[in-house]
Formats: C-alpha cells, structure tokens, sequence
C-alpha cells in the first residue's frame, strides 16, 4: 500500500510561498517528490501499516525476517526501536553501520497521554515489564513507560495485553503526533486554572493513528496545562497550550509554537492568541496541518516545526493559521504568570480541591522496574486509591488519597526508595536512557546518574535550594541539557593521563518557567564521568558562598566569573 499526501487546505489555489528555495520539499507548494530516504520510506507505506506485518509475518518468522526499511523506520511508529547491542563503546557509536549497532532486541515505548493511569494500568505494566522486558520499565520526561529487552515475537501479547486495559503504543515514535503532555494534577489540584483533560481526550481520538497525520516532516511533541506551575516544559513543545485567565473571557489557553531542543535548540514563541478549552482540538489540528504541509522535508536536521517557526516568525504563522486552516480570527489574549513555586514536579503530599491528598515521589533517574510497578499500584489501592500520574520530570504521583492515608502511603513509598520528601539532588537529577540500550549515546547515563546523587547528598547533606541536574548520553538533548541548572552532554574526553574516557561538556544556568532560558557553556568546560562529583560540588560550594540573599542558581551563573564555574 502507498502511503498518501493529502490535499491539505493550504494546498489550495492560493497556494503561499514561503521564501525558501525549492528544494525543501514542501507539499503546501507541490513539492512531493521525496528528497531523502526517509521521506521516501514513509511515501513507500505509511508507518501504521506495519503492525499487520509484525503480527502476520515478523513475530512468527522471527528477527531476521524484518525488511530493513521496517526495522529502521516504519516500526517506530508503534514505538519500537531496536536497542544497542551490548558490548560497543561510545566511540564506536558514530563510525559502526546501523546493522552493526542494532542488537536482536527492543525498546518499546507505552505512550501515557497526560500522564494518566489507572492502577490497573500500571499493574499490567510491571507484569509485561516482569514477563517480557526482563523487569525494566523507565519513566521518562514525556510522561511515557519505556520497556527493553523486548522480542518481537512478543509484542503482539503485549499490545493485545496493553489494548485491554486501554493503553496503546500507537505513534508513540516515528514523524507522528507523539503524546501529549499534560499536567498530572489535572482536576484535581487546588490552584488550577483549567483543566485540559477534555482536550487532550479529544485530540487523542482525533489525531493520533490517523493516516491524514501519519507522515509528518519529523516528530511533533505537544503539551496542555491549565496548572500555574507551568508543569509540561511548554517552552520546548512544537505546540503548546498553557492555561491563562482572559481578562474578559476567564479560564482558557496561551497558544505556544516551534519550541525544541536537540542540537539547535529553541524556546517556543508565543502567538499573543487565547483558547477556550472546546476549541484547543481544532487549533491543534491546524498547528500539525500547518507543519505536515509546510514543514521542511528535505533535511532531516531541519524538519522540526521550531525552523518553520523562525522563518515565518509569530506573527506569519498566526497568519496562516487563522486564514487557512481555522477560516476564523483567534482572540488575542494574555501571557502565562510567572509560577510561584520553583519546583514544579508536584513531590510530596498536597491537598486536592476535594479534600483527598495527592503523594508525589521521585524514583532514581527515572527508573524503575516492573516488581516496583506493581507494588505501587498496589500500595496505591491498599490506601485507597485508583489513579497514579507520571511527570514530566521523571516522576509518578498517587492521586485520591484520603487524608489519614496520606502519611501512611508515603512512609510505605519511601521504604520503596521511592522518595517523597526528596533531597534537592535526588527530586532535581534526570537522565536519559543512555549507552545502556540507546544506539545514539557516547556515554553511561543512568547509573551514573543514581551514583551522582548519592554521592552529592553524602558531601552536601544540607543543601536544600531548588537545583536540575539533567545528564544525556549524546547530544540530542532527550534529558534537556540546555534547559537545566547543571546539564551534562555526554561525549568522549581527555583525562588526565591523556586517555580517552567517558565524560561530558557542563552547561550552566538553564531555565524553564523562570526566565526560561539556554544558560551558559563555559569554553571548554569538560570534566570526565569520574570527575563529576568533584566538579559539581565545587561549583555549588561557590555558589552557596557568592550568592546574593534569594539568588538562584542560574542568577548566579550569569553573572559569575568563568573561574567560578570551572
């Protein structure tokens, strides 16, 4: 089967031209003749029609039947990536062939929408975590689980298994709408502006495995909150709706687009346009529209909706959007307030608007594994609730919690490792997945991670200032390097002894929220995995010494000396 290139509104008579030669392979200006393999894979046949050959044909003839342009391409699309062979060092990552990197198994990505699960949910979760990824399970910042270890000849068990119970892995990679964000305390928190529950159900049973969306330029992350913590990182989404209060029409949405990171990031650009929670499908749908039929496709490097963004500017892509995909004006409206609180991950126990309480807590890194899933939903239903939530901070809560429980649940999670009263290091360090199972990374990220945080809350066991450490295998930027206090881009250095080791390039003073912002990369700051210990401690010590009376971290590191930081 062919996959199609819909006629879409802006590839009507009046067709626009936006400026940019012709070569970027924009369908809105009848470019449609692929200009690289990847586009010429998705035009082949669309990505959702894999599934039919993974359980036909794949999962009963085993790995070495799967067509290559499958294997490396169209498998994504229902979330599975062949994960790195063990045994191949970071320097190889860049020189070995795919076919060389990839091993006989899987990642399988659960997507989570809004980060919302049942406990029945996470309960099927850690048993396939058990039974089929050798007990892994990952929580990651897109609120999704993550499995490894997987066979293909399993995954049609395991997608009849997540279908049950209402859960999918459909587009949960691939150039598709990837999940949605949304804040884990939707509905229920005692602050909130707006609840967009109903809107990301919505774009859910509208966008997500429809073939008119299934070949995007690249992938398109998308993000809905109404909490005033600002808790779904909207600054680094393709499109984002933030909740505001309109002056003149109350509770609604700051509409945000071309936010990204990886290796040319961007903060995202307001549109100055208000949304009533009913009409945030419709502008979603005309944001992806205007990204499937004028987003660059000839350079993979530059097809994220962020370069369209920049081209057009703001003001253009309202333009666009208003006139041809939505026929109609938006409201202007106001920008998100500045949050209160400086973490924003909802840790700890907090009232809800009902009475109940809600319990966050912090994992390692992000990980965890099936046994500990299924203890959590059923400590979970032991004190009285049905729903948990993961963040986007690598984070899970226990929503519903009747007051007198609350106490006890928390003492039961922290006896989990599972910390609820977290120290700075352990509530603000994150990781990605790393060289453990990523064909992308240089460097070890996880453990390195977990042993970090033990190390820094035995040397500075009294540090209690709001402080992201967020390390990455690669430059790619999955764990926000340029966003974070501390952020840690893996790569190969020098030691001291002249050999090559593991290690990474510090970039400072990153922010989301608060003055959001890319920080600072000191030349030539690089320190080696072991150093790393050694070397955040020192800046910290020069931080707690040299700042000024409620300065934070990121402050400081802009107005420090390059000595300070070194």
């Amino acid at each position: 089967m062919t996959a199609t290139t819909p006629e879409s509104p802006a590839a009507a008579p009046n067709r626009r031209r936006t400026g940019r030669h012709r070569g970027e392979g924009q369908w809105a200006v009848g470019h449609f003749t692929p200009l690289n393999a990847n586009e010429q894979v998705k035009k082949d046949d669309d990505g959702l029609n894999v599934r039919t050959r993974i359980e036909t044909i794949y999962s009963k003839a085993g790995f070495h039947s799967i067509d290559p342009a499958d294997l490396r391409g169209r498998m994504r699309w229902w979330g599975l990536y062949t994960q790195r062979k063990p045994g191949i060092d970071g320097g190889k990552t860049a020189i070995l062939a795919p076919e060389e990197l990839d091993d006989e198994f899987f990642m399988l990505r659960v997507r989570v929408d809004g980060g919302r699960l049942t406990t029945r949910q996470l309960r099927v979760i850690g048993e396939i975590s058990q039974e089929f990824a050798r007990g892994t399970a990952d929580i990651t910042d897109r609120q999704n689980i993550q499995f490894h270890w997987i066979r293909i000849e399993d995954v049609p068990e395991i997608w009849r298994r997540l279908e049950a119970v209402g859960l999918s892995t459909t587009e949960a990679c691939g150039d598709t709408p990837r999940v949605i964000l949304g804040s884990p305390v939707a509905g229920i928190a005692e602050d909130e502006i707006i609840d967009g529950t109903p809107a990301i159900e919505e774009i859910h049973r509208r966008f997500i495995g429809d073939p008119a969306f299934s070949n995007l330029p690249r992938k398109f992350k998308s993000a809905v909150s109404g909490s005033p913590l600002l808790d779904v990182a909207h600054e680094i989404n393709d499109v984002a709706f933030v909740g505001v209060r309109h002056p003149e029409h109350g509770p609604g949405f700051d509409l945000w687009v071309g936010g990204g990171l990886s290796t040319n990031p961007k903060i995202g650009v307001r549109l100055g346009a208000w949304v009533p929670l009913e009409d945030v499908p419709d502008v979603f749908g005309g944001v992806i529209g205007i990204f499937r039929d004028y987003g660059y496709r000839r350079l993979r490097n530059r097809a994220r909706l962020k370069f369209l963004v920049a081209d057009w500017g703001p003001e253009e892509f309202r333009r666009v959007l208003e006139q041809e995909y939505l026929g109609r004006r938006l409201l202007d409206g106001p920008a998100p307030e500045q949050p209160v609180e400086r973490w924003r991950d909802h840790v700890g126990v907090h009232r809800q608007r009902d009475g109940r309480c809600y319990v966050g807590f912090a994992p390692r890194v992000g990980r965890v594994d099936g046994a500990t899933l299924t203890k959590i939903a059923a400590l979970a239903e032991e004190h009285g609730s049905g729903r948990v939530r993961t963040t986007a901070e690598q984070k899970m809560i226990v929503l519903d919690v009747p007051e007198e429980q609350a106490g006890p649940l928390a003492a039961a999670l922290e006896a989990l490792d599972l910390r609820v009263t977290p120290s700075a290091f352990r509530r603000g360090t994150m990781a990605c997945t790393g060289i453990e199972f990523c064909k992308l990374a240089i460097v070890e990220t996880k453990a390195r991670g977990s042993s970090l945080v033990d190390e820094l809350e035995r040397r500075l066991p009294g540090f209690d200032e709001p402080l992201t450490i967020n390390i990455n295998g690669c430059p790619n930027a999955c764990a926000r390097i340029q966003v974070a206090d501390i952020g840690l881009k893996g790569q190969l250095v020098l030691d001291e002894r002249g050999r090559q080791v593991e290690g990474f390039q510090v970039h400072l003073g990153g922010a989301l929220g608060l003055e959001a912002g890319f920080g600072r990369k000191v030349r030539g700051l690089k320190v080696t995995s072991d150093q790393l210990p050694d070397y955040i401690e020192r800046v910290l010590r020069r931080y707690l010494a040299g700042r000024a009376e409620g300065e934070r971290f990121a402050q400081w590191v802009a107005r420090a000396a390059e000595g300070d930081l070194s």
